[in-house]
C-alpha cells in the first residue's frame, strides 16, 4: 500500500497554483511560502486529513498565514465570572491610562529627566505624590510587582538577619509560588511564630532577639480561617516592632484604596489604614483591587522608602516608562471615588448592581436568539479573583447554553476574539459580571461567530 504523503502537493506546486494567487495581496511571498509549508507540514502530519483540490489547499495555506500573523500575546472576552482573573492579565485599564500609555509610547518623555531643572532626574519620583495623597505615607516606591516589592523590603532590612513571621501567614499564592520561599530568597531566615490557627502578641515577643531584623504580617487574602482562630492586628504589632527597633513590615497584596463595604466586599484592608495603625512599610499589587498596571507599590516611612530606594535590587526590579504612566493614570482617578468606582473597570465591574446586569444578559439573549443562536439567562455567583475576597460570592447573571458544554466551550475559545467561559452543572455559563459592558456587542458578534 502506497503512503499517501507521496501525494501532496510540493510547495513550489501550491506557489504557483492559481487558488493561492490571491493570497500575495495579503501577505508576502516569504509569509505566503512559509504558510505553505506550515500546511503541507500538518498534512504529513495528519495525512487522512489533508486537504483535497486546490480550493481546500488555498483555505489551508489561508488559515496558516492567518495563524502566523497572529499575535501570542492577544485580547480574549473574559466571562468566567472571575474580575480580576490571573490567567487572563487581572485588572483591566481604565481609559485614561490606555490614552496615557499611548501619549508616552508615541514619543519621547521625562522618565529621567527633570524638566524643570534641566538635568538628570529620577523615575522613583513619578506616581509618588499620587500615593502619599491617597494612602497618607511619607513616602512611595513602585517596583515591576508586589512578590517583588516585598522581596526587596526583606532584602533591604532583614538580609543575613530573621523576619518574623505568623505560621498561618506562610501562604501560598499563584503559580505554586510560596510566600515563605519568596522571602527566603530575599536573605532572610525565616522565623515562624504561633500555630496554624491562632498567633498572639507574645508568641512575636518571645522570639525578638538582636539577631531580628523585622516584624512580618502577610495578609491572608486568598483564604479564610473561621472558627478557633487569632491573629495580631498591625495596629497591635506596630508598638511592639517600635520598642524593639526594628522595621513592621505588612505585604497587604490587594492595593485596595477605597473601603467596598457597602457593596458587600469586607475583609480585606485599605492602604491608608495600613499605614495610620503603624506599618513601617506596606507592599501591595497594582493589578489587583487597585485596578491597574502589573506593579509592587511599597509605601510607608520616609526613611525606609530611602533605604529600599538605595538598594541594588531596586534597580533590578525597576519598572518601564508604561508601567509609570499607566499607575499614575490610575491613581488619578482615585482623586474623586465617584470617578474610581465609574472609571477603573474592575471596580465598576465589582459594584455593578446585579439588576443592571441581568438587564445585560436579557438583551443579548434577545438579540442572539434573532441571530439563530439560543441561550436563556441564569442567575449566577461571581468572584472578585487575584487573591482578594476570597469568600465573596457576588451575585451575578450569566448566558447559559445547554448541550455540548465541552464542544461549545472550545468552539468559543477558538474563535476571534476568543470567548472564555465556564463549565457548570453541564451548561456552558458567559457571565456577565466579569465582562465590562462597553464589550456586550463583541461578545456577541464573537458568539455569533463561533456558534452559528
Amino acid at each position: 500500500m502506497s503512503d499517501p504523503r507521496r501525494a501532496l502537493p510540493s510547495v513550489n506546486a501550491l506557489l504557483i497554483s492559481p487558488a493561492l494567487q490571491s493570497l500575495f495581496a495579503l501577505a508576502t511571498r516569504s509569509d505566503v511560502t512559509a504558510a505553505i509549508r506550515s500546511a503541507v507540514d500538518n498534512a504529513r502530519l495528519e495525512p487522512g486529513n489533508a486537504p483535497t483540490g486546490d480550493s481546500e489547499w488555498a483555505a489551508a495555506v489561508q488559515d496558516a498565514l492567518a495563524s502566523r500573523r497572529r499575535r501570542s500575546l492577544r485580547r480574549v472576552l473574559n466571562a468566567t465570572g472571575v474580575v480580576l482573573h490571573t490567567n487572563v492579565g487581572r485588572a483591566p485599564l481604565p481609559r485614561a491610562a490606555i490614552d496615557a500609555i499611548r501619549e508616552v509610547a508615541e514619543g519621547y518623555c521625562n522618565l529621567e529627566y527633570d524638566v524643570e531643572r534641566g538635568e538628570r532626574g529620577s523615575r522613583y519620583t513619578h506616581c509618588v505624590s499620587l500615593i502619599r495623597e491617597l494612602t497618607g505615607a511619607e513616602d512611595a516606591l513602585v517596583v515591576n510587582n508586589g512578590a517583588a516589592a516585598l522581596v526587596l523590603a526583606l532584602n533591604t532590612f532583614a538580609d543575613g538577619a530573621e523576619a518574623i513571621v505568623s505560621r498561618g501567614e506562610l501562604v501560598e499564592i499563584g503559580g505554586s509560588f510560596r510566600v515563605p520561599d519568596i522571602m527566603a530568597k530575599s536573605g532572610a531566615r525565616l522565623v515562624e511564630v504561633g500555630t496554624t490557627n491562632r498567633t498572639h502578641l507574645d508568641d512575636y515577643k518571645r522570639a525578638l532577639s538582636r539577631g531580628t531584623g523585622a516584624i512580618v504580617k502577610v495578609h491572608r487574602s486568598n483564604f479564610t480561617v473561621a472558627g478557633f482562630v487569632a491573629e495580631v492586628e498591625v495596629r497591635d504589632l506596630a508598638p511592639l516592632a517600635i520598642e524593639a527597633a526594628v522595621p513592621l513590615l505588612h505585604d497587604l497584596g490587594s492595593g485596595l484604596l477605597l473601603p467596598l463595604d457597602k457593596y458587600g466586599l469586607v475583609g480585606e484592608t485599605i492602604l491608608a489604614q495600613s499605614v495610620r495603625e503603624g506599618a513601617t512599610v506596606v507592599t501591595a499589587s497594582g493589578d489587583k483591587l487597585l485596578g491597574g498596571p502589573q506593579a509592587g507599590l511599597a509605601i510607608g516611612s520616609a526613611d525606609a522608602i530611602a533605604r529600599m530606594r538605595r538598594n541594588p535590587l531596586t534597580r533590578a526590579l525597576r519598572v518601564d516608562k508604561l508601567t509609570l504612566t499607566a499607575l499614575e493614570a490610575t491613581l488619578a482617578l482615585y482623586r474623586d471615588p465617584e470617578t474610581a468606582l465609574r472609571e477603573i473597570p474592575a471596580l465598576a465591574m465589582l459594584t455593578a448592581p446585579v439588576d443592571a446586569i441581568r438587564a445585560r444578559a436579557v438583551l443579548l439573549r434577545d438579540q442572539l436568539s434573532l441571530a439563530g443562536v439560543q441561550m436563556e439567562v441564569a442567575d449566577t455567583s461571581a468572584s472578585v479573583g487575584g487573591g482578594a475576597f476570597p469568600s465573596a460570592a457576588i451575585p451575578s447573571a450569566a448566558l447559559a447554553i445547554t448541550g455540548d458544554a465541552a464542544a461549545l466551550e472550545a468552539k468559543l475559545r477558538d474563535g476571534d476574539p476568543p470567548v472564555i467561559g465556564r463549565i457548570d452543572s453541564g451548561r456552558l455559563l458567559l457571565d456577565l459580571r466579569s465582562v465590562p459592558e462597553t464589550d456586550d456587542q463583541a461578545l456577541a458578534a464573537a458568539v455569533i461567530a463561533a456558534l452559528q
